[in-house]
């Protein structure tokens, strides 16, 4: 054999290479792509050869599992461990023992709420700037829907540093045109780092009858309300993962449907309320904020809001809309407390299995600030965009069915706006709000045994959802990786929360956040915030559409920028754009500066969607607006 000169030089694997290159060329066998990373001996034979075994991917010694739960359309002021009066023991019992974070944002809507939080990157950054629906996607960059794969989710880098993966429940950033049992399946949930997946892929579906999938096949659901069932296959995959490999942490991301529309639960969850909200809306408030008060979790001289000028006073209601109307809050209560209870389940297993205080637990109560989508009067079949039925209409339709309010019966059962209002306190305006807190602000508990000493503390820094993935890393020990899949990745844009789990002055490591749901903008900087609401919303279009009117053209150029100072104004009820001109005009620039680095532009608003000026292509390019936005909102797609 012939000697290579200075091979000592020669640094692995290099050298390893160059001998097996030598020795395939002497004995004459063939290696014609060696791994680099094989570090035995490869011979002539067994005998003047040796094996090579690479060590197994583990987690970092003593790293915790991880469990993300993400619930739906919750407003800041509705689940009782955050002041409001729906019962949530379970939340409750892991805010006192964990921490409270009380000024967390969402992006304001689920799809960009999700992605951003899968990915720890802004959503316009991860293409999903609006949804991955075709009706809702358009053709480029930050509009398209489709996750790239140099920004890898928190499942596919956990997954790739020796923990098992598991998701139940919506996921909601499968493109449509995917989302069939011919795939591909590249974006599902299974092509994204999860081991398993038991859920649905779009946004919104019915309880009881799902379009339910199980790893990469649409599956039959057995009847029983989806949160049951998505609840049952969690504990499921937990169980078995433990039984194969005791000991080994795992990734549980836990979104159920809950409570988006459908509001749907048993009655033995809603009759806990009945009577609870006769008083209305605006006594729901009052109780509220002083709850909200003693518990630390906004300032002790909060005042309210003005009620919005599309809520009625509750005591001018005559008593069929209070009847009504009380009734769609008692399921949703009743859904919420359900809700809470199923969650509780999974936390009772982990502590019964001596797995709890090595499991780090956060809770986004909520993807946005509550729902704005049931008009006036509240819906329990109504599509959420038909035509030519008047609020008179709708308020008797769902008289006449009263009792379907929170029933199987009930597609799209969503409650009036007032609640929207009420549930949201202490924030003004709500869901697709991109420029308001009542729409990106929502509760946050982050609850970790192992590594929090401040039990039942309070936290105000800001932080948005692209933080939770980067917090996780730093507690679970993993730095975010280079490559994924040989891909190299993009940066990861959210902070970590790490240093405030025991400090509670730590510093806001997130200094600048921009916000934009089809129109509605806003960009927050150190505490400053600009803000402009873009009409018409889909709520103005909505009721154009009921009344057969023309809706108002949009013009960006006219949208009025307000300017808040939330250190000390934490609920934006001050509007100090005259006052602080320079501040605005810097702010605005920022927007601009932001929107082009996440691929913001263009922008479109929800008259582009109404019109069907984006995705303008193939077989259902001329179809009727009303016919596409009814399909996304059936159980098979989804709408928000």
């Amino acid at each position: 054999m012939k000697k290579v000169k200075n091979n000592s030089t020669i640094k692995s694997p290099q050298k390893g290479l160059l001998i097996t290159a030598l020795l395939a060329a002497q004995f004459g066998f063939a290696q014609l792509n060696p791994d680099t990373e094989f570090k035995g001996t490869i011979g002539k034979t067994l005998a003047d050869s040796k094996e090579y075994w690479p060590e197994p991917v583990t987690a970092p010694k003593g790293a915790p599992n991880v469990v993300w739960i993400l619930l739906d359309d919750v407003g800041f002021g509705a689940a009782s461990a955050f002041g409001g009066l729906i019962q949530t023991p379970t939340f409750d019992n892991l805010a006192n023992n964990g921490l409270r974070y009380t000024n967390f944002h969402t992006t304001a809507i689920c799809a960009p709420t999700r992605a951003a939080l899968l990915t720890g990157r802004n959503s316009g950054r991860v293409h999903v700037s609006g949804f991955s629906h075709t009706v809702l996607s358009a053709g480029f960059p930050g509009w398209d829907g489709r996750i790239p794969a140099d920004k890898g989710t928190i499942a596919e880098i956990l997954h790739d540093n020796g923990y098992n993966t598991f998701a139940v429940g919506k996921y909601g950033v499968t493109p449509d045109e995917e989302a069939t049992d011919a795939g591909p399946f590249d974006r599902w949930p299974t092509g994204k780092g999860f081991d398993h997946f038991f859920g649905f892929l779009g946004s919104q579906t019915d309880q009881y009858k799902p379009d339910l999938v199980e790893d990469q096949a649409h599956v039959t659901p057995d009847g029983r309300h989806l949160t049951d069932q998505i609840t049952d296959k969690a504990i499921s995959y937990i169980t078995k993962q433990q039984k194969a490999a005791p000991g080994k942490p795992f990734f549980l991301y836990y979104a159920p449907g809950a409570v988006h529309a459908p509001h749907q639960v048993a009655e033995s969850w809603t009759d806990q309320y009945k009577g609870k909200f006769d008083e209305g809306w605006d006594a729901y408030r009052e109780k509220v904020l002083a709850n909200q008060k003693k518990l630390g979790v906004v300032p002790a001289n909060a005042v309210l809001p003005e009620r919005n000028p599309l809520i009625t006073d509750w005591k001018k209601l005559n008593p069929n809309e209070k009847k009504v109307y009380a009734r769609f809050m008692e399921v949703y209560a009743g859904y919420l407390t359900y809700t809470d209870h199923e969650i509780g389940r999974v936390v009772n297993h982990l502590k019964e299995t001596n797995q709890l205080d090595n499991t780090l637990i956060i809770v986004s109560i909520g993807d946005n600030g509550a729902s704005k989508e049931g008009t006036l009067q509240g819906t329990i079949n109504q599509n959420l965009f038909s035509q030519g039925v008047s609020d008179e209409k709708n308020l008797q339709a769902n008289l006449d069915h009263i009792g379907e309010i929170g029933t199987a019966k009930g597609l799209n059962t969503n409650y009036p706006l007032g609640w929207a209002q009420a549930t949201n306190v202490p924030f003004k305006n709500w869901k697709q709000d991109a420029q308001s807190e009542g729409g990106t602000r929502n509760p946050l508990i982050i609850f970790y045994p192992k590594g929090i000493k401040d039990k039942g503390g309070i936290r105000n820094q800001y932080s948005h959802v692209t933080d939770i993935l980067p917090t996780t890393l730093d507690i679970v020990g993993i730095k975010a990786p280079e490559y994924i899949k040989e891909i190299k990745q993009d940066k990861i844009q959210g902070s970590s929360l790490y240093a405030s789990l025991n400090d509670p002055k730590a510093e806001s490591l997130h200094k600048v956040q921009y916000y934009y749901i089809f129109g509605n903008r806003a960009i927050y900087k150190d505490g400053w915030k600009a803000a402009a609401a873009h009409l018409p919303d889909s709520f103005a279009l909505k009721n154009s559409l009921g009344k057969n009117e023309p809706p108002v053209k949009s013009n960006f150029d006219t949208d009025v920028w307000e300017l808040y100072n939330l250190n000390e104004d934490f609920n934006e009820r001050v509007n100090l754009a005259k006052k602080y001109p320079e501040k605005l005009a810097e702010l605005k620039k920022l927007f601009d500066e932001q929107a082009k680095e996440n691929n913001v532009y263009p922008l479109i608003d929800w008259q582009d969607v109404f019109s069907r000026r984006i995705h303008n292509s193939g077989p259902d390019k001329d179809k009727n607006i009303q016919e596409l936005i009814k399909k996304a909102t059936q159980p098979a797609g989804g709408s928000h």
